[in-house]
């Protein structure tokens, strides 16, 4: 027992975790193979550029869809019970997709591994809540679930350029089989069951309304940021935010409602879904904008351009398990901030990059950006987590996970437009004389698209090309990296003046003076 009369957690609890860390893992690495995989498999099965997108993005849309009705349920009917019914879906379904012989058996095989996604993640989350219910182990033993999705993209890339010189594509779909074979072993010797005993039936009728706001809302930004505004991205979005006010109406006067959206009072919980939705959202816009530098203004292959990012990863998977150490001693919102402080500067470098820049430059300030980011994702979730009843963990985790998903979406959605409207009004006058004329309009309408067309012309045309559309992909970056510098900012001055009273992990919080015992929350 520890002085705040939690129980330790041990051995076994450790264990557990591993168990836990391997289909967290699988989740993250299963999205970054695919980008490699893409090629193959769409050779092989015949698949258009339609159908490329929807092996890609369904998986995405059906974890986003899902994750708060999983969450829930898993409330209701056991957390390791749901992870482990996730786990034989999505190895089942990994399988699938492994033997798929169309394009339509992939993309209903990605549907049903999406899903079962879907169950996986909030139920590994809300275990670790239960497992570990002493403040410092939870909040370290969430550092290194945090660390589990930069694991995957460390290992996505490599793995997958291995596997695929020398296997089918359809091989790395089966790298999830016998990770969830190892989970429904294992998983009931070392995990826990818990639920909310007193949790009623679902409401069918809010996980239709649920789906109905996630999907089309998630849909319309993605196609805002692939294809610019359309009547159908718009009126996706508009459909999806009335149907989430209905949503939210029906929760209110439910006994039992799929989503308690009182949670949204607790200050600390929603200050800190805020904090990791506006991470997300410039984070994943960085991730973009540097794979596009790298592999259209730098001409590096995929492969290569997914190296760049690997220091980047291996720097957040250090913090995740540094910053909760820190975070005993300091105060979380301090140890946020001075990571926020740390992002804005980076930022402000990537503001002022020159057109003939290295790419060392860009890969040492993303590994600069990623360890000073990773304090607000891993603390910023212990905060979620730990900020609502033990019996709400699941509904939690699964809201934890809709900022990264939804701040991704919408940050390439915004932030990557507006990069691509400067690049469109920097490079329209800037194509040089003599350029074929498919090949200027291909870079007016992109970068990849000039580096598309480059490929076609001879060498010196092709440097031609490409100088000016250095300069305007760089202008691009230059005004996202400083309008990200000036959100994440004001994020997070804004999470610093709300979160400053919550101790250092570990300690008791002094209740305010005049301040009601009832309305105190717990320590972080």
């Amino acid at each position: 027992m520890t002085a705040g009369g939690a129980p330790k957690a041990g051995r076994k609890e450790w264990i557990g975790l591993g168990i836990l860390a391997l289909p967290t893992l699988l989740v993250a690495l299963d999205v970054f193979v695919l980008l490699l995989a893409l090629p193959h498999l769409s050779a092989d099965l015949g698949a258009d550029s339609n159908q490329q997108l929807w092996i890609m993005d369904i998986y995405g849309f059906m974890v986003a869809g899902f994750l708060v009705p999983m969450g829930t349920l898993g409330d209701r009917i056991g957390r390791r019970k749901l992870l482990l019914i996730g786990g034989a879906a999505f190895g089942a379904a990994s399988l699938l997709a492994a033997f798929a012989t169309s394009p339509g058996m992939l993309i209903a095989a990605r549907v049903l591994l999406g899903i079962a996604g879907a169950a996986i993640s909030p139920s590994t989350l809300a275990l670790i809540s239960t497992m570990f219910q002493d403040a410092k182990q939870r909040a370290a033993a969430i550092g290194m679930w945090a660390s589990c999705f930069t694991l995957g993209a460390i290992i996505g890339p490599m793995l997958g350029g291995i596997m695929l010189e020398h296997f089918w594509w359809g091989s790395l779909f089966l790298l999830g089989v016998p990770v969830m074979v190892l989970l429904l072993i294992a998983g009931p010797k070392v995990l826990p069951e818990s639920a909310n005993p007193e949790a009623g039936r679902i409401d069918l009728p809010s996980v239709a309304l649920n789906l109905g706001t996630t999907l089309p809302v998630i849909y319309g930004v993605k196609e805002i940021a692939r294809n610019g505004w359309s009547p159908l991205s718009g009126a996706a979005i508009v459909a999806g935010v009335v149907l989430g006010v209905l949503f939210v109406r029906r929760q209110r006067g439910l006994a039992s409602p799929l989503l308690d959206v009182t949670l949204f009072r607790h200050g600390r919980f929603s200050a800190s879904l805020l904090g990791l939705l506006a991470y997300s959202l410039i984070g994943g816009t960085v991730m973009l904008l540097m794979t596009q530098y790298f592999q259209a203004a730098q001409r590096m292959t995929p492969l290569e351009s997914g190296l760049g990012l690997l220091p980047g990863m291996a720097a957040a998977t250090v913090s995740f398990m540094v910053c909760p150490i820190i975070a005993r001693k300091i105060r979380p919102a301090y140890v946020i901030g001075a990571g926020i402080a740390g992002v804005v500067a980076v930022l402000i470098v990537f503001s002022q990059l020159g057109a003939d820049t290295g790419t060392s430059t860009l890969i040492v300030g993303f590994a600069v950006f990623s360890f000073c980011g990773a304090p607000l994702v891993a603390l910023g979730t212990n905060m979620v987590v730990g900020a609502v009843p033990q019996e709400k963990a699941g509904s939690a985790g699964a809201l934890s996970q809709i900022s990264n998903e939804f701040g991704a979406a919408l940050g390439v959605a915004t932030l990557g437009t507006l990069g691509l409207a400067v690049y469109r009004a920097e490079v329209e006058n800037a194509v040089p004389a003599g350029i074929p004329a498919d090949a200027a309009e291909a870079a007016r309408d992109s970068v990849s698209g000039a580096a598309a067309a480059a490929q076609g012309l001879p060498q010196q045309l092709a440097d031609a090309l490409m100088e000016p559309v250095r300069v305007a992909f760089t202008g691009g970056i230059h005004t996202v990296a400083a309008v990200s510098a000036i959100l994440i900012a004001v994020a997070g001055v804004f999470f610093v003046a709300l979160m400053r009273h919550v101790p250092p992990i570990g300690q008791e919080e002094v209740p305010a003076e005049g301040t009601p015992s009832g309305e105190q929350t717990l320590a972080a």
